[in-house]
């Protein structure tokens, strides 16, 4: 239940990141085609998080310390583009137009999606 919750909760980051970032747009005028959509997009993004940023971690571990993990922001950044484009591929309405609308909606989601969570018991509790 609570990865269903957790994907709620990524899917709603994602719409809120439509809403404020210039640059990241959901194309569709069904309210079943936009929640679809978001819900797939948080399950790609989901999963192209849990197996790139791993790897990026290890292989550039090198940039995060030189830069003092400010390269965090490029690779969520790039990832988030990643997301967009195999969003693109597989004819979902949703759009990522550039780098810069990349970084601050990664950044959006990021911080939007760490304070949903602050809510969500562990399991542990």
């Amino acid at each position: 239940m609570g990865i269903l919750i957790r994907l709620g909760i990524s899917a709603l980051a994602l719409w809120i990141a439509t809403l404020i970032v210039p640059g990241i747009s959901l194309e569709t005028a069904s309210l079943g085609g936009a929640i679809g959509t978001l819900v797939a997009v948080a399950v790609i993004f989901g999963v192209v998080n849990a197996v790139l940023r791993p790897l990026i971690k290890v292989v550039g571990c090198g940039f995060y310390l030189l830069t003092l993990g400010l390269i965090a922001l490029v690779v969520n950044g790039l990832l988030f583009m990643l997301t967009g484009w195999i969003a693109g591929e597989l004819n979902l309405p949703f759009v990522v137009d550039g780098f810069w609308p990349a970084v601050f909606g990664a950044l959006l989601v990021s911080i939007v999606s760490w304070a949903l969570n602050l809510f969500v018991p562990d399991g542990d509790d």
